[in-house]
């Protein structure tokens, strides 16, 4: 079993900016949603984990190594898919991934070839591997971008929004391939999409400002709101009523009708009970957070 434990980490950038504050978390194998919106800090969080920056104060320990004192503890343990996986022109798949595995150190010819073929039969593109990547489509590049994270058998992969821009059908073959990788790893899924830490993460964090503001499991989290949601249609002309009046969690159009949902502890007169969601929980706390 793998470990990734984060404490008491926070980075400040040369200009004064405080970037992370007070980050803990205790990571095992499985998927582990780290959610966000753009500017949280998901990336500078990233950078700390793998060695690329040093926080300014704070640890990180990778199998009860500190990642600090000894960057390559995780380093060579670790496998990357970007959100955007450039590729070089006129390179089949199988000359990528050769490529990508000797930069990796996989010096043997018979041993990286072989790992080669069973990557890509487990991702479904064995009967593309002479077809040139820039010719994929988004999904398979980014089922190829799955192989080449799992070249040199990482203990921990990072992945960074990797199901944008994918159709529902690949998006859902997506999920399952990192559904399956995530039983034996670390796989931290960074990204500022409900919809791919409801699919796949039994454990979650959601970082605001810097700052984790609400972690644990999804269920649990769900749970909590559990009678506290309230929702009706609205004339547009209430609105700032209601946004004055009680913490309104969510707005959005039904055929052309407004519906909000507020968070309050007990019944609101013309509104009915909403089952919450994920989304809920996500936009809650991100409304708390604002208002700090």
């Amino acid at each position: 079993m793998n470990s990734l434990s984060i404490e008491q980490l926070s980075l400040t950038y040369r200009n004064g900016v405080q970037a992370l504050t007070n980050i803990d978390l205790k990571i095992s194998n499985g998927m582990f949603g780290l959610l966000g919106p753009n500017g949280a800090g998901k990336s500078s969080l990233m950078k700390c984990i793998v060695g690329l920056m040093q926080p300014s104060q704070g640890s990180i320990f990778f199998n009860g190594s500190s990642v600090k004192q000894d960057p390559d503890a995780i380093r060579k343990y670790l496998g990357y898919l970007p959100q955007d996986f450039s590729v070089y022109a006129k390179v089949t798949a199988y000359q990528l991934l050769n490529h990508i595995a000797r930069l990796k150190g996989l010096s043997d010819t018979g041993s990286r070839s072989e790992q080669i073929d069973v990557l890509l039969h487990k991702v479904n593109l064995y009967e593309a591997r002479n077809q040139e990547v820039l010719t994929f489509s988004g999904g398979m590049k980014q089922r190829f971008g799955v192989a080449q994270a799992l070249l040199g058998s990482p203990k921990i992969i990072i992945v960074d929004e990797p199901t944008a821009g994918l159709d529902p059908a690949e998006r859902s073959r997506f999920n399952f391939l990192l559904n399956e990788i995530s039983k034996d790893v670390i796989v931290l899924l960074s990204t500022h999409l409900v919809e791919d830490v409801r699919n796949l993460c039994p454990a979650m964090a959601i970082l605001a400002a810097g700052r984790i503001i609400k972690q644990g499991r999804p269920a649990d989290l769900i749970h909590q709101l559990d009678g506290k949601l309230w929702s009706a249609f609205i004339p547009s002309s209430d609105l700032q009523h209601y946004e004055d009046q009680y913490q309104l969690i969510s707005k959005d159009l039904r055929e052309g009708k407004l519906q909000i949902t507020i968070y309050a502890e007990s019944p609101v007169l013309g509104f009915t009970v909403q089952k919450p969601t994920l989304d809920h929980v996500y936009f809650k706390a991100l409304d708390e957070e604002a208002k700090r």
